[in-house]
């Protein structure tokens, strides 16, 4: 397998854009990663293009990769559309990824991208429902309703497991909305307090309104090449992808004693990285719901059971912490237009490892980072779909 390095990375900013469809979005991430990247469409060897609810939202089906690519004049290559969830974008880098890998292509292209306002609030909550398998859906099961409930994650079991408060579960959408006013591509930029955040409206006890990702439009995109071309392209320090892992949900029985997925493809990632979760110097992870990147910050290995409040009081996960976690604002405050999350989490990390995220830059320019992703439910008590990529400057 050859070495794989990310020379360009663009990105829509998030938020509601009535007035663009997923052509518009996805023609300026797609753009400005081939500017960034120094390469023009001829040299696209190979494309993969995420998008999760396009068809349900939007009506176009079966070619959504093929019609934004169109758009933005790259044609009469090879087009895979990736429909994973909230990892399509994640599944599309990593088909990129394999392809210059393998030595299929030289240059490829990742698109994420998705139109979730489409002026009916209830169709696109709809089309969020039917990521998860049918028989939830059927029963109401909304994601926040399964954060807050869903056996494997519980977060009432939790105030109770670990003595969290609400105050706990507010402490990482502070943090973020602080980095996302940082941001000019965020889709929420305001600094938010632990008592607005608590006090705002109750969505899913005890989940409130601000500790829950919105609705989103936006697009993200990223060039890859071989390593050893990365020169032939741009000046800019390449940024190689050492590890790039997707996992699938497992069933599991309510008291199963296994590792859980999100851990278990972080592990893998590590692994195939020959690294460890004290090599980070800055991730992205996946926190629809604010608590969960609690959740996550044990699964990932950067804490012990019940733990994570400790490491934002402590300021280690913060902008200016030894490890900071979601510079960009997360999926909270930046925003989660599904398909394109976890594209914008590998710009972001991009940007803060080349020292070009602006008033948000990491003072201390990572030089290993992680970009962690999930998306959907199964009935089995897990989400559906795992990536994890790790990147090395």
């Amino acid at each position: 397998m050859r070495e794989v390095a990310i020379i360009g990375v663009g990105a829509h900013p998030t938020g509601q854009f009535t007035d663009k469809s997923l052509k518009d979005l996805g023609y300026t991430a797609i753009w400005g990663a081939l500017k960034d990247a120094g390469v023009t469409p001829e040299d696209i060897d190979v494309a993969y293009v995420g998008n999760s609810l396009g068809g349900l939202l939007t009506g176009q089906e079966g070619v959504r990769g093929q019609v934004v690519l169109q758009h933005s004049g790259i044609t009469g290559i090879p087009v895979i559309n990736v429909e994973n969830a909230c990892a399509s974008a994640a599944t599309a880098l990593r088909g990129a990824w394999l392809e210059v890998a393998s030595g299929a292509a030289d240059v490829a292209i990742a698109v994420g991208v998705e139109k979730m306002y489409v002026g009916d609030t209830a169709r696109t909550i709809g089309a969020l429902s039917s990521v998860s398998e049918l028989d939830l859906s059927q029963m109401g099961m909304q994601f926040t309703t399964s954060y807050a409930i869903h056996p494997k994650i519980n977060l009432k079991g939790k105030m109770k497991e670990y003595g969290w408060t609400s105050a706990d579960f507010a402490k990482p959408a502070v943090k973020n909305s602080y980095n996302g006013s940082l941001n000019p591509l965020a889709q929420h930029r305001r600094a938010l307090t632990i008592e607005q955040v608590v006090q705002s409206r109750i969505v899913v006890d005890p989940l409130t309104l601000y500790m829950c990702a919105s609705i989103s439009d936006g697009a993200a995109a990223a060039v890859v090449c071989a390593a050893d071309m990365a020169s032939k392209f741009t000046s800019k320090t390449p940024i190689r992808i050492a590890s790039c892992v997707l996992r699938s949900g497992e069933y599991r029985l309510p008291n199963d004693k296994r590792l859980d997925s999100a851990t278990v493809s972080a592990q893998a990632a590590y692994e195939e990285a020959g690294i460890g979760p004290e090599d980070l110097g800055a991730i992205e992870l996946h926190d629809a719901m604010a608590p969960a990147e609690l959740m996550l910050y044990e699964r990932l290995g950067l804490c012990g059971p019940g733990e994570g409040p400790k490491l934002i009081d402590d300021g280690t996960t913060t902008l200016r912490g030894r490890l900071p976690v979601n510079p960009s604002g997360g999926l909270c405050s930046r925003g989660h237009p599904v398909g394109a999350t976890g594209l914008l989490q590998i710009a972001e990390l991009v940007w803060q490892m080349r020292g070009e995220a602006g008033p948000r830059q990491i003072e201390k320019r990572p030089k290993v980072t992680m970009a962690q992703n999930q998306g959907g439910l199964l009935l089995g008590q897990d989400s559906a779909v795992y990536g994890v990529t790790i990147l090395k400057s």
